[in-house]
């Protein structure tokens, strides 16, 4: 797994109107190529009427699966340069789909590329880009007595409080960066004297705005 990588927010849209034609960019997270294909077919779905549906999309960790389909462009004019965006933002697991609405105007081959590229652009920008860092979540249980202590210490740290169960014992559940497991054991250790019981449930993802 991935210490961290960058993807797309969730679904978004974002249309704009180029020489009377009309660009609407569709992105959305896919984890496999499955959920890519449909999208991409939804969105055709949604716009039999258009003139094109372009497409692109990477998938995987070290982006095995990258797919760009022009629907009807000149070669080479929409889906390759929709797939570069994905690429010079350093996204993985995301799918974009452009329709275009034909407004009479031709824009050439360099105008299409401009077109479609700032359609993705503004595609991702609408919908929002974030980080995932790899994090160990974890259970810490301990007494009620120890509560305000840990709870704000936690609170001021660079772990993140995700929640806590009020049990016989305080159950406090927080994530732990990807790395810093031992360093969260002897910190915590040191904070109560050891008076707390710490047990790993999973690992998992966090997610924050990438600005």
């Amino acid at each position: 797994m991935l210490s961290s990588y960058k993807t797309v927010k969730g679904q978004g849209e974002h249309e704009m109107v180029i020489q009377k034609s009309r660009f609407i960019a569709y992105v959305t997270r896919a984890e496999t190529e499955e959920a890519a294909q449909s999208f991409i077919q939804a969105i055709k779905k949604q716009h039999s009427q258009a003139n094109h549906n372009c497409s692109a999309y990477l998938i995987g960790e070290h982006d095995q699966i990258q797919k760009a389909n022009d629907d009807g462009e000149p070669s080479g004019t929409a889906g390759v340069p929709m797939l570069d965006v994905l690429k010079k933002q350093a996204l993985k697991d995301t799918v974009v789909v452009v329709t275009r609405y034909f407004g009479g105007i031709k824009l050439g081959g360099g105008g299409l590329i401009r077109a479609y590229s700032n359609a993705v652009s503004e595609g991702l920008k609408a919908t929002g880009i974030v980080k995932r860092e790899l994090a160990d979540l974890v259970s810490v249980r301990f007494d009620y007595t120890l509560l305000g202590k840990i709870e704000n210490e936690i609170r001021s740290s660079d772990f993140i409080l995700k929640d806590i169960d009020y049990e016989d014992q305080v159950v406090l559940n927080a994530y732990v960066p990807a790395g810093h497991m031992d360093a969260f054991e002897s910190w915590m250790n040191g904070l109560t004297s050891g008076q707390v019981v710490i047990t790993p449930v999973e690992v998992t993802y966090l997610e924050r705005a990438y600005e």
